[in-house]
């Protein structure tokens, strides 16, 4: 497919994605949705020394209140060694899911859609690194119209945080590196405040606006570094990423850097086509950012709520938008803390509710009505809290939400299941594919 058909293709989509919402609230607008409930979430998890076989593996859950199997592991499927296991992205059709390992660089394409039930390794991508041109930690997996967009955290040169976003096609094959503007190479784009830094971490786009936007984060000298050590050294403790960059999102081309101070992390994005906003949260300083389109036509990015106590450190990690875009959860590793945000006022985020989840909580998923949150808790390997060992510690938890309250419906002990540390969830549904029969006569 040439760049001309495909900037055809990503308009025309663009103009479609209202309709075709993803069935988690954190998915892509490209994606195929779920219909009603979910019966599967898969669980990408970290191998652990000591537990089990050690290995990063793909674990699926079975999360449908009407099957005989509900709440419990029904397939675990191990990948070779640990890679620092982190996130997940499934493919526009949703019939592939793509995982990365921080630390080795490797791709693991699951095919999810031949059995939801039972995923089997599809194929392994080993040369990430050389193919991207020294882009070291693939990150996020973002869906994009036949394509896969990945952010990178490093490079190979010095495994620091300068990295790049880096293209793919569903089928794995490389297609671009687009490398994040620094100062002293801007590719054009408007340094705005005082960074340019050329760090990654999340993408999210809003194609109505032809907007992609990306987040910054740490190379791999701090990721993979022990988090006590780091955090008592203070040339580590400077080398987080403070900016988030507007792109044009059919040109692949960055337009505009926005100080975003305190590493910027997850992006959410509002699902109206009335709303031209996203939101962030920033780990260092434990603020919710807004990302905006102001009345002159222009993104702008200022702080908009607290969440906790910053001198507490609760470090902020993954958000959650509900689909209306009237509420954002957000989650605090070090307190084990999730809270909820009230953004209707998108201006002005107004906590309006809080629950502890364990003694640490990562990440966040919810259902696209709003009636399931699910959460996990692992971070990453060499920052993951060790004591006290038990189900709070590392563990899949699942919650009812009634508006009010969230209720358990259930949990999982990872390590005394022999897992690991379950990271990134994505949700799976046999009414996606038909039967076995159907697909095979397609």
């Amino acid at each position: 497919m040439n760049i001309l058909r495909s900037l055809v293709v990503l308009a025309v989509t663009g103009l479609l994605s209202v309709a075709s919402y993803a069935d988690e609230t954190c998915m892509s607008p490209y994606m195929a949705k779920i219909q009603g409930q979910e019966d599967f979430v898969y669980v990408w998890t970290l191998g652990v020394p000591g537990v089990g076989d050690e290995q990063d593996k793909l674990v699926t859950v079975d999360v449908n209140p009407e099957s005989a199997n509900y709440g419990k592991v029904i397939a675990s499927l191990s990948v070779g060694g640990r890679n620092e296991a982190h996130h997940t992205g499934l493919t526009d059709d949703r019939r592939y899911l793509w995982a990365s390992g921080l630390d080795t660089s490797k791709i693991f394409i699951f095919d999810v859609h031949t059995d939801p039930a039972k995923p089997s390794l599809h194929k392994t991508i080993t040369d990430f690194v050389a193919k991207s041109g020294g882009v070291v930690g693939p990150h996020t997996n973002y869906a994009l119209p036949g394509r896969m967009m990945l952010t990178g955290l490093s490079n190979n040169r010095d495994h620091g945080g300068r990295t790049a976003l880096v293209e793919y096609t569903n089928a794995g094959e490389y297609v671009a590196t687009h490398w994040m503007p620094t100062g002293d190479n801007l590719q054009g784009a408007e340094k705005s405040g005082q960074y340019a830094d050329g760090y990654g971490y999340d993408v999210r786009v809003l194609p109505r606006k032809n907007l992609m936007l990306t987040s910054s984060f740490t190379g791999w000298n701090n990721y993979m570094m022990n988090m006590g050590a780091m955090m008592a050294d203070p040339e580590a403790m400077k080398a987080f990423g403070n900016t988030m960059v507007v792109w044009d999102m059919h040109a692949r081309q960055p337009r505009k850097i926005l100080d975003v101070p305190g590493s910027p992390l997850e992006i959410r994005c509002a699902w109206s086509p009335e709303h031209d906003y996203c939101f962030t949260s920033t780990a260092l300083t434990s603020k919710v950012w807004l990302v905006y389109l102001d009345e002159e036509g222009q993104w702008q990015a200022k702080a908009v709520g607290d969440i906790g106590d910053a001198a507490k450190i609760p470090l902020p990690v993954d958000i959650s938008i509900a689909n209306d875009d009237t509420r954002l959860w957000v989650n605090t590793w070090n307190d084990g803390m999730t809270r909820l945000f009230d953004i209707s006022d998108p201006h002005n985020a107004r906590q309006i509710y809080e629950k502890k989840i364990g003694t640490q909580v990562n990440m966040v998923s919810q259902s696209w009505d709003g009636k399931r949150v699910y959460y996990t808790s692992s971070l990453l390997a060499n920052w993951d809290k060790t004591e006290p060992a038990g189900p709070d510690l590392q563990y899949i938890k699942v919650y009812d939400w009634d508006g009010k309250a969230l209720q358990p419906a259930f949990a999982i002990d990872f390590l005394a299941e022999k897992l690991g540390a379950p990271h990134q969830m994505r949700f799976g549904a046999h009414s996606l594919y038909g039967s076995k029969a159907d697909i095979a006569s397609r």
